[in-house]
């Protein structure tokens, strides 16, 4: 009985020669990362167990990204305690105001994620880089300071679904519609504690921003762990970017899955995620001319280069409707220097939107675009949940951005094919 990509991987990390589902294991850990919320919260910890240094700075990252530039007291308070932490122990990969980004959108484009590598993070969306063909997850912040502290943790090694993509995408349509697709299809909890594992010659024709972006939202289908086949375009990414040793992982022919989707890229329609479940998805023409108030463009889902590219191609030489505020969040800082070069920032602006520096800010409702009692976000983020970008009676609308771009335009739900 052969090993899928994810047990492969957790199987070294273990030091075995093989893993099943279901085994508990002690794995070594190639990165830890935290955030302004979590971090703070992982170094109580660490500081209450007695711990007094961290088991390797250069595989620590911290990146301050959630509430900052700091809204608050609060806030800045959180940062300061993460901020001397760093200090104190020379962590290597400490990113602040003004060199951060958007944590899952930075670590890869820092080089600090490869092939093969065993990545946890106090924050539930490092699942993002599977997209690399690496095993990550999400933790909480007291694993998070076991794993400063020792460079180990425990895991359940997870069964898997086997997802087959055919085809390849048509225009305006996305990484995001296809991980909307799917948990409309498997439900929130379809695939709980189990790793997505991305597969068939459909993958091919993915971009690696469309990688992040499904792998990144595994987790909103109760994923352990999402993960991508690394070929020869995730080499091209990696390539200049990592320098140590990597090594990829494929699935043995006859590893063991507990089911199979099919998805054909070829037939996918742009999507979207009615409130308040990223499960309730429907076509984004049986939805459209649902007025809306807000659009948010940005995210560890979709805050990268080829997503304001297409956002751009979609707004240029238009206006943003007037009813309707657009906050534009390029993911960071390099994305922020290219989308100037290539004149993609002028045109939101031109557009009537807002530029933003990096930052998580209005996807967990922290601050650049807070929703207000009764209104209606179309965001490119994550998450749709009550109350997840202001008020309880608020409902955030989850798309890709080039329906959100279509969206800003027409003032209400839009499909970006008919603009």
């Amino acid at each position: 009985m052969g090993m899928t990509m994810t047990q492969k991987i957790l199987a070294k990390a273990a030091g075995l020669n093989r893993v099943e589902a279901g085994q508990l294991i002690e794995a070594k850990l190639d990165m830890v990362l935290g955030n302004d919320i979590t971090t703070p919260v992982a170094i109580t910890e660490f500081e209450k167990a007695g711990f007094t240094q961290v088991f390797d700075r250069d595989k620590i990252s911290i990146v301050l990204d959630h509430y900052t530039p700091c809204k608050d007291i609060k806030s800045a308070e959180l940062c300061l305690k993460a901020r001397n932490f760093a200090h104190k122990h020379n962590i290597t990969n400490f990113f602040d105001v003004g060199h951060m980004g958007v944590e899952h959108a930075l670590l890869p484009e820092k080089g600090l994620c490869a092939p093969g590598e065993v990545i946890v993070g106090a924050d539930s969306h490092t699942c993002t880089y599977g997209a690399l063909g690496a095993f990550s997850t999400g933790v909480g912040s007291t694993d998070m300071a076991a794993g400063m502290a020792t460079g180990l943790l425990w895991f359940k090694v997870p069964s898997a679904i086997k997802v087959t993509l055919k085809g390849k995408l048509q225009p305006h349509v996305s990484g995001k519609d296809v991980i909307l697709h799917l948990i409309g299809a498997i439900g929130v909890d379809g695939a709980l504690y189990k790793s997505l594992e991305f597969a068939g010659e459909g993958v091919a024709s993915l971009s690696m921003d469309d990688r992040f972006t499904i792998a990144n939202m595994a987790i909103e289908a109760g994923g352990k762990n999402g993960i991508f086949p690394v070929d020869e375009k995730t080499m091209e990414y990696i390539n200049g970017r990592v320098n140590r040793p990597c090594e990829a992982f494929a699935a043995d022919p006859d590893a063991v899955y507990d089911s199979e989707v099919v998805i054909d890229l070829n037939t996918l329609e742009p999507t979207v995620a009615m409130p308040h479940l990223p499960e309730n998805t429907k076509v984004v023409s049986e939805v459209a001319g649902l007025p809306i108030n807000q659009v948010v463009i940005g995210s560890c889902t979709n805050g990268r280069i080829s997503d304001l590219r297409a956002a751009a191609a979609v707004m240029k030489g238009k206006k943003v409707a007037d009813n309707v505020r657009c906050i534009v969040i390029p993911a960071t800082q390099d994305i922020v220097l290219q989308a100037m070069a290539e004149g993609l920032i002028q045109t939101f602006i031109q557009a009537g939107a807002a530029v933003s520096t990096p930052t998580c800010g209005p996807c967990l409702g922290g601050h650049m675009g807070v929703m207000a009692e009764g209104e209606r976000t179309v965001s490119t983020t994550n998450r749709n949940f009550v109350g997840r970008m202001g008020h309880v009676t608020s409902e955030v609308i989850l798309a890709s951005p080039d329906v959100a771009a279509a969206s800003a335009i027409a003032g209400c739900v839009a499909d970006p094919r008919k603009l």
